[in-house]
């Protein structure tokens, strides 16, 4: 198994807000996702389980983070996700979002519509996972 590469020697870590919001106690992808990202050379703020919207953007403010990592579980996807993307715009942060979980294929394009980088599905690869957080960024980093 390839194993993702890690950020070049002159390039700041991106750094990764991980949540689940609501009440989904299901975090188990959640870990998994944070330790791929890790060994991928990413720095990862796990915020865990049950966090609200507020909470995931205080995160984000506080933690200067480049991208957030939603996992989806409940079937909330098109409810909660809305919400993340109106308060980062509230706030005034350009800052990525995807999602990972059980997401239906048919409401992939909606999410994308409604302002989601990407989205996994159960089983993606460590490989797919970074390269999913690096593409959300587009040209957002800077190297330096």
């Amino acid at each position: 198994m390839s194993q993702p590469a890690a950020a070049a020697p002159h390039e700041a870590p991106i750094r990764v807000v991980l949540a689940k919001l609501g009440l989904d106690g299901h975090d188990r992808g959640l870990k998994v996702v944070a330790r791929m990202l890790r060994d991928a050379g990413m720095e990862v703020i796990y915020l865990g389980l049950r966090q609200t919207t507020d909470t995931v953007i205080a995160a984000v403010e506080q933690e200067d983070a480049d991208v957030i990592g939603l996992s989806m579980h409940n079937a909330g996807h098109l409810a909660l996700a809305p919400r993340i993307v109106q308060a980062l715009t509230d706030a005034d942060l350009d800052v990525p979002v995807v999602i990972g979980g059980i997401v239906p294929e048919t409401d992939v394009q909606t999410l994308k519509e409604m302002g989601i980088s990407a989205v996994l599905h159960p089983g993606a690869s460590a490989v797919a996972v970074a390269e999913s957080v690096r593409g959300s960024l587009g040209d957002r980093r800077i190297s330096g």
